[in-house]
């Protein structure tokens, strides 16, 4: 939508000013991954650990958007993109009010996670949670990848649909390979080395 009558309203305090008051810079961490992969429990991990350390941080995951914000949307490919495009536009703004947000999506589509780069800015840190299609199958929490392998859920990622993973990810983390502490750890410390803490 475009709409000539709109204007973009820039506040008086600046990331800086916002920095002095929190102790850190913001930034948007985009965890992205096939389902099963580990993004949210790697999300709210790190969202604990910045917290014992003072730091300002959300996760926005998934399913608790689609519940809420995106409940309007399916499944398709333009409904998948619509809902990262939404994400993207809510972390920007938790980005501008100086907080650490986590997002954790599949956003299974390269287009889509350069849009949502392009929304939030250089705070973007894409982090791919890269355990392999066969790891996420064996854990499968939510019994999704039987269902799809058994045709109950049309346009699965992985399955019956596309997951195109990050070409050159700020971070990546296999959780198929270590363990959540170590990989809490590899993300921290890429914070640290960017100075966001």
């Amino acid at each position: 939508m475009t709409d000539r009558n709109l204007t973009r309203h820039l506040g008086t305090v600046s990331a800086d000013d916002r920095a002095r008051v929190l102790g850190h810079r913001a930034a948007c961490l985009w965890f992205t991954g096939l389902s099963g992969s580990g993004k949210s429990t790697l999300a709210r991990a790190v969202e604990a650990r910045l917290v014992e350390r003072g730091v300002a941080a959300y996760v926005l995951d998934g399913d608790n958007v689609r519940l809420g914000l995106n409940r309007d949307l399916g499944f398709a490919p333009e409904d998948r993109a619509e809902n990262i495009r939404r994400i993207g536009e809510v972390a920007n703004l938790f980005v501008d009010a100086g907080m650490l947000v986590l997002t954790a999506f599949i956003s299974p589509y390269r287009a889509d996670r350069v849009q949502a780069r392009a929304a939030v800015g250089g705070a973007f840190v894409e982090v791919h949670v890269a355990a392999s299609l066969e790891v996420c199958e064996a854990r499968d929490p939510k019994g999704l990848y039987r269902r799809a392998r058994a045709g109950e859920i049309p346009q699965f990622t992985g399955i019956s649909a596309p997951y195109e993973a990050p070409e050159d990810p700020e971070i990546r983390v296999d959780t198929g390979a270590m363990s959540l502490d170590e990989a809490v750890d590899v993300v921290v410390a890429a914070l640290e080395a960017r100075e966001i803490l």
